[in-house]
């Protein structure tokens, strides 16, 4: 495992190209609020039936003054080892964010990874790419071993992205997350190291998914 307080992150990964265009992921930056705002704003249905419930309106929740407070916790997580918090980017343009969150490390080393991504460049293969830059990070530059992602199992489009590159099922979390204003169930995914030897972004790029550019 590397050595140091917060391995793999910050980082920058890809570029990868996809059918939307060129994938990147970044650290956050806190002139990122106008962006994040406008898309979070905009693609509320798009967004709101995946997201666990938390205090506040949408509106208040994605304003931009809100998104100072949610990048320093961000790199505060980031700091500490806790988190590998992302940016994703299509072209340059801010897209969505990709997590990966409670790192557990010792005899576990453990995370999720949580995304979302703008509804405009949904079905151009920009979750995929994503998903398969920081998992194969994980593996190759944080230390990691296992890599989750739950998911409703109404929520096709993540389904997708996860059956894309290869992520096993592994079971289901009855009423899970309170999401939505109820606690819902959850199907279970996991990938550990030895799942994808030659990495993700060689698989997907294998399969046709994406290129480098």
């Amino acid at each position: 495992m590397p050595q140091g307080r917060h391995p793999g992150w910050p980082a920058r990964l890809g570029p990868l190209s996809v059918a939307a265009g060129l994938v990147e992921v970044r650290a956050p930056r806190l002139w990122d609020a106008a962006a994040w705002s406008r898309i979070r704003k905009r693609d509320q249905r798009h967004l709101e039936n995946w997201e666990p419930s938390v205090p506040g309106t949408w509106a208040e929740r994605n304003a931009g003054i809100a998104w100072p407070a949610q990048w320093s916790t961000l790199r505060a997580l980031g700091r500490r080892g806790m988190s590998l918090p992302f940016v994703i980017t299509v072209d340059g343009r801010f897209a969505g964010q990709i997590t990966v969150g409670n790192v557990i490390r010792g005899s576990l080393c453990s995370a999720w990874v949580g995304y979302w991504v703008d509804s405009e460049v949904v079905g151009g293969g920009v979750a995929t790419a994503s998903v398969a830059l920081v998992v194969d990070h994980c593996f190759a530059s944080a230390g990691l071993h296992r890599i989750e992602a739950t998911v409703r199992p109404e929520n096709a489009a993540s389904l997708r992205v996860l059956a894309k590159l290869g992520f096993r099922e592994e079971g289901l979390f009855r009423r899970y997350l309170d999401v939505a204003g109820d606690w819902r169930d959850h199907l279970c995914f996991a990938l550990t190291i030895e799942d994808i030897p030659n990495g993700l972004v060689a698989r997907l790029i294998a399969d046709g998914g994406a290129v480098l550019p």
